[in-house]
C-alpha cells in the first residue's frame, strides 16, 4: 500500500476554484445565468450541510470561522464539490435538485465516511449520480446555447415559479441525440440538428475547451499531475478511433465528438485527479485515468445512460485500492 502524505489542502483548493472561472464564464456565455445560480444553490448547501455535520458532531464553531478557513467550509473540499456540482449539473436544472445532489455529497460522500480524506468516492460525483438515477428527466433539460433567458426568467426557472422550459430553452444533448440515432448519418446529424457544433456537442465544445485550459493552469501550477488526465483523454481517444466506423446511421462518434462532449475534460482534470479518491502513485494514477476513460466510451455508446463520466469515476474509486497496490508491485519488480 502507498502512503500517502499530509499535506494543507487548502492552497490547492483555491486554485482548483480559479482554474473553474473558464468554465464557468463558458458556461454563462453559452447558456445565460443558470450555472451562476446553481452555484449559489450548491454553496448554501453545503454550508448548511457542514454546520449539520459539525453540530451532529457537537464540534464548537470558532468565531474566527470564514470562508475558507475552519470551520465553516473546513479545508476547501465541501467548496469544490459544491462548485463542480453547479457546473456539472443542467444550468437551469430546479434549486432542490441541486441542493439534493450536494446534501447526498457532503453527508454520505464524505461525512458518514469521517471527513475528508476518508472518503473511497468522489462526492461530487456521488451526489451527481444518485440525482441522475433519481431524476433522470431532470439531468437531460440542457438549454439551447445563445437562447438564454435573462436573470429574472432564469431565478424563476431554478426557483419553481414559473411554467417550466420556455420553447427554445431545452434540447437534448449531442451525446443524447447520438444515443438514440438509429437512422441519420453523422453528416445528416451534424447538418440538421441543433445540438451538433462543428466536430462535437454545441455549446459543449467551448464549454469543454474552457476546462482544458483551467486544468492546463491546474498542471502548470503542479496542482495535479498529468498521468489521470493523459490517460483518461488518450483510453478514449483510442477507442473511440477503434469503434469509429465512419459516418453512417450506426456510428458512435468520432474521437473528437467524444473528448470535446459531455463533461470530458471537466472529468479529467477537476474530478479524476481528486487526491482523496484517486489513486496514490503516478502509475496507479495513469491507470486510474485509462480505465475511466475506456468506462465513459463504454457506458455512452452501450450503457443506459448519455455520458456516464460520474459512474465511470465512481467504479474506478471502488478499484483505486486494486491499482495502489499493482502499481506498488510493478515498481518493486523494476527496483
Amino acid at each position: 500500500m502507498t502512503t500517502r502524505p499530509a499535506f494543507d489542502p487548502r492552497p490547492s483548493m483555491q486554485l482548483v476554484l480559479v482554474a473553474c472561472l473558464p468554465g464557468l464564464l463558458a458556461l454563462f456565455w453559452q447558456y445565460g445565468w443558470g450555472s451562476v445560480l446553481q452555484l449559489l444553490v450548491a454553496l448554501v448547501t453545503v454550508i448548511a450541510c457542514e454546520a449539520l455535520v459539525r453540530h451532529l458532531r457537537r464540534q464548537p464553531a470558532a468565531p474566527e470561522a470564514s470562508l475558507f478557513n475552519q470551520p465553516l467550509l473546513g479545508e476547501g473540499s465541501a467548496l469544490v464539490t459544491a462548485t463542480l456540482l453547479g457546473l456539472a449539473l443542467p444550468p437551469y436544472s430546479p434549486w432542490w435538485l441541486t441542493a439534493c445532489a450536494c446534501t447526498f455529497a457532503i453527508l454520505f460522500g464524505k461525512a458518514l465516511f469521517g471527513g475528508f480524506g476518508q472518503n473511497p468516492f468522489n462526492p461530487a460525483m456521488l451526489g451527481y449520480a444518485m440525482v441522475l438515477m433519481a431524476f433522470p428527466a431532470h439531468l437531460n433539460q440542457w438549454p439551447t446555447p445563445g437562447h438564454h433567458p435573462g436573470l429574472g426568467d432564469a431565478l424563476q426557472q431554478v426557483l419553481g415559479l414559473g411554467s417550466g422550459m420556455v420553447d427554445g430553452w431545452s434540447q437534448a444533448t449531442a451525446l443524447d441525440s447520438l444515443k438514440h440515432n438509429n437512422r441519420l448519418t453523422i453528416d445528416e446529424l451534424f447538418a440538421g440538428h441543433i445540438a451538433f457544433g462543428s466536430f462535437g456537442g454545441r455549446g459543449a465544445e467551448w464549454v469543454n475547451l474552457a476546462f482544458l485550459l483551467g486544468g492546463l493552469f491546474l498542471l502548470q501550477r503542479k496542482v495535479i499531475r498529468w498521468h489521470a488526465p493523459v490517460g483518461l483523454l488518450a483510453s478514449l481517444f483510442v477507442i473511440s478511433l477503434l469503434c469509429w466506423n465512419g459516418s453512417g446511421s450506426d456510428s458512435n462518434g468520432s474521437p473528437l465528438f467524444h473528448l470535446f462532449s459531455g463533461a470530458t475534460m471537466l472529468g479529467a482534470f477537476f474530478i479524476a485527479t481528486e487526491p482523496v479518491s484517486g489513486a496514490g502513485s503516478d502509475r496507479a494514477r495513469l491507470l486510474f485515468g485509462i480505465g475511466t476513460g475506456l468506462l465513459v466510451y463504454v457506458i455512452r455508446t452501450w450503457g443506459g445512460y448519455a455520458d456516464g463520466m460520474a459512474f465511470a469515476i465512481l467504479l474506478m474509486n471502488l478499484l483505486v485500492p486494486t491499482l495502489d497496490r499493482l502499481a506498488a508491485r510493478s515498481q518493486e519488480a523494476q527496483s
